[in-house]
């Protein structure tokens, strides 16, 4: 078979599996064997996504579950080949591409990114870049935020969601969360006032010593810079550290 046609059936074979009530099966492969096809790949996909999403998928029927993912196999476009990567094309196709169906959860989108998050961690690289001084000055030199650290805000508090809390309306305020590996290897979670990861966004965002990330977050506020206040910031800044989200500090403003 020349090589254009053999793309065609591939492309044909492909559309069928992930469509086959829209796209209809190449010519000359058994139907048996399609069914078998269309059953393996799909069970592929929504057992790798039940074993990454296991809160949400605890909180769906089995027929909600099953439909979810077919309209994710069958709808989105994934950018990567790479079969591990598909958590993340799942949370990308519930934020940007899927429109709201009647029973969807409120939180769906939400909680999906949160649960996301802690494997991204798993594996992120937080070795401190050379110039970073673990034990550095956090006042007078610039904090360094780790690549093993995330800091998250949601419409819905996830971190709480279950079998038996599941919000149907967005809190009343932000739910602020600093997502961090610690030094044995697991990923925490905090929650975090609105100054907290107001610092914590200035520290990632805004390079600057600590002594002048606390002034701007004091402007942010339309708060009075006092030795109380530059002191509660001294104390976040090194508990952050504590925690690992802080790598140390570098006597530069320049961003990592």
């Amino acid at each position: 078979m020349p090589e254009a046609d053999f793309q065609q059936v591939q492309e044909a074979f492909a559309r069928h599996l992930r469509d086959p009530e829209r796209y209809p099966p190449p010519e000359g492969i058994e139907s048996r064997r399609l069914a078998i096809y269309r059953r393996l790949f799909f069970n592929n996909v929504a057992n790798l996504l039940a074993r990454g999403f296991p809160v949400l998928r605890g909180l769906l029927e089995a027929a909600a579950w099953e439909q979810l993912v077919r309209d994710f196999y069958r709808d989105h476009g994934s950018e990567t080949p790479y079969f591990p990567q598909l958590a993340a094309e799942f949370v990308r196709y519930l934020a940007e591409e899927r429109p709201a169906q009647p029973g969807d959860l409120p939180f769906l989108a939400e909680l999906a990114h949160y649960e996301r998050v802690e494997t991204e961690l798993v594996y992120a690289d937080a070795t401190p870049p050379p110039e970073v001084e673990p034990d550095g000055d956090l006042m007078i030199q610039v904090p360094v935020f780790s690549q093993a650290a995330r800091l998250l805000a949601y419409e819905y508090p996830v971190h709480r969601i279950g079998a038996d809390f599941q919000p149907d309306q967005p809190g009343e305020v932000p739910t602020y969360l600093l997502a961090y590996r610690t030094g044995e290897e697991r990923v925490r979670f905090a929650e975090l006032n609105p100054l907290g990861a107001r610092l914590l966004w200035r520290v990632i965002e805004t390079p600057a010593t600590g002594d002048e990330q606390i002034r701007r977050v004091a402007g942010d506020f339309g708060l009075e810079r006092s030795d109380e206040l530059v002191a509660s910031g001294r104390r976040l800044l090194e508990h952050y550290r504590g925690l690992g989200a802080i790598l140390g500090t570098r006597t530069d403003r320049a961003s990592a």
